[in-house]
């Protein structure tokens, strides 16, 4: 059985907790808030600490350490995990800076254990069929494509958290969006040049970062499109879609995650939907993305019985951090 441990002990850790569970034993969680480690350690069984570097003095044997801590903590967390020899599953994003990433990927080549990296809206059944479209060639050369972001997250989500803060956030398209740039990066390649604009709207001195933003990238392939994301939209969710304009058709994926599909028009091809989705994760006052941790932990469980088996790791991850510094280089804040 692949024994676990779990660090940070937020909203998306009983996610992972539950996961764990099914697959494996969880074995210890940490979280530096004492109440919210033990909270969750008594719901499954396991030890709680308030310190990394106790839990790895006492939980030698564990197998792999789950990562949910603050966006700006998980290389240094995955790094020390890394060290000690287990095996890691970092949330995304990944990190926050390119140094970071390489850095975690360096350590993982070097102690020769497993980077992975949760980028679960792969597993959207809709993102699953244009993938094989395009791996198919069933859209012809990509000429342009549209990336739509529009989520609700209010003041009130920043309160008394790390959210919102440059050194432990990073900024929207890290937290709240990182999924969607890892997808368009997953189907279109890398970005050689962006240019846009971000501002902070509504959000006042509760974000040190854009509440909305519009960018223009042309990716190396030589397609051309646009992001456009905001979390103001009034009230709730609006939509994540994706568009790409092929030679040869047009699709767009649409819905409150990316997991409908919207419209397409394609020469001798038809995408086909396979599977069930799963429900968004909700907080109370905001939702998330799809709650596909489920496949992520199969995911992992097959990689580690066979060596083979592919699985998203630190270099899938780099190049979506890679993409959004980029973009905040490139689209000031003003």
């Amino acid at each position: 059985m692949v024994k676990f441990g779990l660090i940070g002990c937020g909203n998306i850790s009983s996610r992972h907790a539950e996961q764990i569970a099914r697959v494996g034993k969880l074995q210890a969680v940490c979280d530096i808030v004492p109440e919210k480690a033990q909270k969750l350690a008594d719901k499954f069984n396991c030890k709680a600490y308030s310190s990394v570097k106790e839990m790895f003095k006492s939980e030698k044997h564990l197998d792999v350490v789950s990562v949910c801590t603050p966006n700006g903590l998980h290389a240094e967390h995955s790094i020390a995990a890394l060290k000690m020899g287990f095996h890691v599953l970092c949330e995304k994003p990944m990190a926050i800076s390119v140094a970071d990433g390489f850095s975690m990927i360096a350590t993982a080549d070097e102690t020769e254990k497993k980077l992975f990296v949760v980028k679960s809206s792969r597993y959207n059944p809709a993102i699953i069929s244009l993938k094989n479209a395009l791996e198919n060639n069933a859209l012809g050369r990509i000429c342009s494509f549209q990336l739509n972001c529009f989520w609700n997250r209010p003041p009130a989500y920043y309160e008394n958290s790390w959210k919102g803060s440059a050194d432990l956030d990073g900024g929207t398209l890290f937290t709240q969006f990182s999924h969607y740039l890892d997808v368009l990066c997953w189907m279109l390649g890398d970005c050689k040049n962006a240019s846009g604009i971000r501002k902070n709207f509504t959000h006042g001195e509760s974000i040190a970062f854009e509440d909305t933003g519009s960018v223009v990238l042309e990716m190396k392939s030589g397609s051309i499109g646009g992001i456009n994301w905001s979390i103001n939209t009034f009230r709730k969710n609006m939509e994540v879609s994706l568009t790409i304009i092929g030679e040869k058709g047009i699709v767009k994926l649409g819905g409150e995650y990316m997991n409908t599909i919207e419209y397409q028009s394609i020469e001798n091809y038809s995408l086909e939907v396979r599977g069930v989705d799963n429900p968004a994760n909700d907080y109370g006052f905001y939702r998330g993305s799809m709650s596909n941790h489920d496949k992520v932990y199969d995911n992992l469980i097959m990689a580690l019985k066979d060596p083979a088996h592919p699985f998203v790791n630190g270099n899938d991850g780099l190049k979506t951090i890679e993409l959004i510094r980029m973009i905040y280089q490139n689209a000031p804040l003003v």
